[in-house]
């Protein structure tokens, strides 16, 4: 096996920085050995479910259906409604991407490897080409009370990667709603965005192809009415994009 200049260099890097400044898994306490697994060890890495594409997902909103590969297109039937287009995430919100997605609320990071899995999940997952990456924003208190917007986080890791244009100013959030809890039912996630969001600069909007990007996507809500706004100002499609998928 050969290795390039760059990964002589990031191994000796690495090796480095675990010496003069160890960090520790925050799941399991154990050594974390790469910059590039972020607050979580290989070990819990391994662990987590890391979407390959070739799972059974329902194609509109990517929900977790089976480990096996569809043999035809399948939908699950509660995202009917749903005004986006498609939904896909980078792996199951539990374990080292549910550590990572917590973290990241608190510390505007995200490591390179989880990077890489967001770049190839957007390619492999979307028919269609983005014209822009929109964040799904938050409200002006949380957005004080935070200092800055997860999902812009990841908007900018994958603008970077794909030379995609990111826009983080055309859609708002206009009415400051309560967190998501895990026990929230359907129709109070529902009531709690529906008239939430608000395009600020349509003309930005007309006639482009979205992706909208965030930590999380658990019942759609919040997504759907992000682009239900979006679409009513004109654009041609809102995909989303997320870390972690609720299962």
């Amino acid at each position: 096996m050969s290795f390039s200049p760059t990964d002589i260099l990031t191994s000796a890097s690495d090796s480095i920085l675990s010496v003069l400044y160890p960090q520790t898994c925050i799941i399991c306490g154990q050594s974390v050995n790469r910059r590039s697994e972020g607050i979580a060890c290989d070990n819990c890495w391994s662990k987590a479910t890391i979407f390959s594409g070739l799972e059974t997902f329902c194609l509109k909103c990517g929900a977790f259906l089976s480990e096996t590969e569809p043999l035809i297109d399948t939908y699950c039937g509660r995202c009917d409604g749903h005004f986006y287009d498609r939904a896909r995430a980078v792996g199951v919100y539990r374990g080292a991407m549910s550590a990572l997605i917590l973290n990241l609320k608190r510390t505007p990071h995200l490591p390179s490897q989880v990077g890489r899995w967001l770049e190839i999940a957007y390619l492999d997952s979307f028919p269609i080409f983005a014209d822009v990456i929109i964040p799904v924003p938050l409200s002006r208190r949380r957005f004080k009370e935070r200092g800055f917007n997860q999902a812009a986080i990841i908007g900018m890791d994958l603008s970077k990667r794909t030379a995609i244009p990111m826009d983080e100013l055309s859609l708002a959030r206009k009415i400051h709603t309560p967190i998501h809890r895990a026990g929230m039912d359907l129709k109070a996630r529902e009531s709690s965005v529906k008239n939430a969001f608000e395009v600020t600069r349509p003309k930005l909007i007309i006639g482009k192809n979205i992706l909208l990007v965030d930590d999380i996507f658990t019942s759609g809500s919040t997504a759907s009415y992000c682009a239900k706004a979006l679409k009513k100002n004109g654009a041609v499609s809102v995909n989303v994009l997320t870390l972690g998928r609720a299962v």
